[in-house]
């Protein structure tokens, strides 16, 4: 009996969304006498492949395991982007960004990305909050220099953790460590001060295309100022 694992998976989300002509691969050929996709021919007699009941069951159970998997990430990631919003800086989520490591131009993709609310550039300080629910997650991470290398040249680079999946020295002493617990943030670690990088062309053409988190402003401190006007928080607060 086949045990499909996530490249099945991933084969039969991509048959689920295209036309579903064969590569005619070995995966093909298990994920077939696995029932989970079935040959269809045309009048023409062309074959194309089709996920039957039981793929389109298998797909939805991926579906509900990923979510369930995730949502506890991506409501931390939400959490951090506001709280860097409410310091001051302007965040942005899910970017896909150009940096220059030794081997040569990686793309990274930073949970979230924020600067200074400010008009001079040498004073924008970035920074990158890498968020981590899970241990394996984490550990998994840990072992890219490269991916933790590129996170550096964009900025000051923290991990914020989930409280209890590891100890603050477990993570290497060029970034700073943030532990989440359930109402509050606790600095295990600063990251180490560095000659701010002003972001490149590269960098401000992603962050043109891409929306920031939305403002928002807490009702009991309206109070203090327009709410159109950031708050006035030292920016140096965010980290």
């Amino acid at each position: 009996m086949l045990m499909p694992s996530a490249t099945h998976r991933r084969r039969l989300r991509d048959v689920w969304r295209s036309a579903g002509w064969p590569c005619r691969d070995l995966i093909e050929i298990e994920l077939l006498a696995a029932g989970l996709l079935e040959r269809v021919w045309d009048a023409a007699g062309r074959e194309t492949l089709r996920v039957t009941d039981a793929g389109i069951a298998m797909l939805a159970e991926t579906l509900a395991r990923n979510r369930a998997r995730r949502d506890p990430h991506e409501l931390l990631v939400e959490r951090v982007a506001r709280e860097m919003q409410r310091a001051g800086r302007i965040a942005w989520r899910g970017l896909s960004l150009r940096a220059k490591v030794e081997s040569g131009w990686v793309m990274a993709m930073p949970d979230v990305y924020s600067v200074r609310h400010t008009t001079v550039e040498a004073y924008l300080q970035p920074v990158v909050h890498e968020i981590k629910v899970q241990r394996s997650d984490l550990l998994s991470d840990l072992r890219s220099p490269q991916k933790r290398a590129a996170y550096l040249q964009l900025g000051e680079c923290w991990y914020v953790i989930r409280a209890g999946i590891a100890e603050p020295d477990e993570i290497p002493p060029e970034c700073g460590v943030l532990v989440a617990g359930d109402a509050a943030f606790e600095v295990a670690r600063p990251a180490p001060r560095r000659t701010p990088v002003p972001p490149g062309f590269q960098t401000w053409l992603a962050l043109a295309r891409a929306t920031p988190v939305e403002g928002t402003l807490d009702l009991d401190q309206r109070h203090l100022g327009d709410p159109g006007d950031p708050p006035a928080l030292d920016p140096d607060s965010a980290t």
